[in-house]
């Protein structure tokens, strides 16, 4: 069973059964908190302290209404036990707002709405930044991957290379989509191994993509001024105990 489905993040959400942003969020992490009280403006500062994000919502508070998913694939999956085979579905989803973040999420599950809630849940939870480039001279916004870059997963290996403004996408369609969802307009591909593996080629294509903030190149040379992380500066607000609001009965 293959869908290429492409909606907003709710929509897909709503179609397979999910609740979308109807429910109210209650943070459980600290990290949670200060996002939702507003004491972290930006995902930059969260990727800025490697600061693990464990829940969905955090991703949504920053990024909701840009974000796009896509279902890569849907296979069914099989274990032999004494009774016969038991099949279950792996969902792959990947997930962007086609302006410098991605996510890939796998999930496996009896069915096939399932599988997709839970892929979509940990694609937001491995959204990651992306860092662009240019091919030449820099002019205009970044368009390609800032260097040469490559991303390994069994035996798929995947080379993403810079290329001039106006080249697109030569790509396979899984890393196609991918780069086209993480915000890179124009990239050369090299692509070895087993790539009918969808499910490995779309993961060292990941890897690939993740590569980019890995260099450290020369025009990120200068000094760098290190700040208290947020779990320091509001060490003092996370002291106090987080008190759930009740709900507000409703009269009628």
């Amino acid at each position: 069973v293959v869908s290429t489905q492409s909606t907003g993040s709710s929509g897909i959400n709503a179609e397979y059964g999910g609740g979308g942003d109807s429910k109210e969020w209650y943070p459980c992490t600290k990290l949670g908190r200060l996002v939702k009280d507003g004491m972290i403006k930006k995902i930059e500062e969260i990727y800025l302290f490697s600061l693990p994000i464990k829940e969905a919502e955090i991703i949504d508070f920053f990024l909701g209404s840009k974000l796009k998913d896509e279902v890569l694939k849907i296979m069914p999956v099989q274990k032999q036990t004494r009774a016969g085979q038991r099949t279950r579905f792996k969902a792959f989803v990947a997930i962007g707002d086609y302006d410098g973040h991605i996510g890939l999420g796998v999930k496996c599950s009896k069915e096939v709405a399932t599988a997709i809630r839970g892929a979509i849940i940990l694609a937001k939870l491995s959204v990651i930044p992306v860092r662009r480039g240019y091919w030449g001279n820099k002019i205009g916004m970044p368009h390609t991957v800032p260097c040469k870059v490559t991303g390994k997963c069994g035996s798929v290996l995947v080379r993403l290379v810079p290329a001039p403004r106006g080249t697109g996408l030569v790509s396979a369609p899984v890393p196609k989509k991918l780069l086209n969802m993480a915000g890179c307009e124009d990239c050369y591909t090299c692509a070895t191994g087993q790539t009918a593996t969808l499910g490995n080629f779309a993961k060292a294509t990941f890897a690939a993509i993740a590569a980019t903030y890995a260099y450290l190149t020369p025009d990120m040379w200068s000094p760098t001024v290190f700040t208290n992380s947020p779990y320091q500066e509001y060490t003092d607000y996370l002291a106090k105990p987080f008190v759930k609001q009740p709900k507000k009965e409703v009269k009628y």
